[in-house]
């Protein structure tokens, strides 16, 4: 098998590197499949809700929501943690997709359902959404991230 040589800055060799790995790596990297950027400008110089819904990417949001499952699991019957289960949660009432979670009185008292507008508007600020809420994550500045998470959510019925 052939192989590279790859030297550090100090001059000292880091090991054999297969150069199949390295296209691999080259190959992966090349087909990530989620161009942010290009995103963002087919997404408009808008920062409006359904442009970045438009061009949201459940992937993305997948990978995002890695963040959220330390607390919130996402699978048909799967069961409560640190907060509710969050599978079928869009459409859903606010503070209702899970019979055996203990929703905080704030979160009861916003009502409604959980809409991509809604839902946008936790994400980016639990506190001033829903105040008083137990929801300990301070939010996702992003919109784009806000709406690739949203697009997971959706998808998970």
């Amino acid at each position: 098998m052939r192989h590279i040589r790859h030297s550090n800055d100090a001059g000292g060799s880091v090991g054999p590197i297969r150069w199949w790995t390295m296209l691999a790596c080259v190959l992966l990297a090349a087909c990530s499949g989620d161009d942010r950027e290009a995103r963002r400008r087919a997404a408009g110089p808008s920062s409006d809700l359904a442009a970045h819904l438009r061009v949201a990417n459940i992937d993305s949001g997948e990978r995002l929501f890695g963040r959220c499952a330390a607390c919130h699991a996402i699978r048909r019957g799967a069961t409560d943690r640190n907060g509710p289960t969050l599978f079928g949660v869009m459409g859903a009432p606010v503070a209702q997709v899970s019979a055996r979670f203990g929703y905080t009185a704030a979160l009861q008292r916003v009502g409604g359902r959980w809409t991509p507008a809604r839902m946008d508007a936790w994400l980016s600020n639990p506190q001033r959404f829903a105040p008083g809420t137990s929801m300990g994550f301070a939010g996702l500045a992003d919109p784009l991230d806000r709406a690739d998470v949203i697009a997971y959510l959706q998808a998970q019925h």
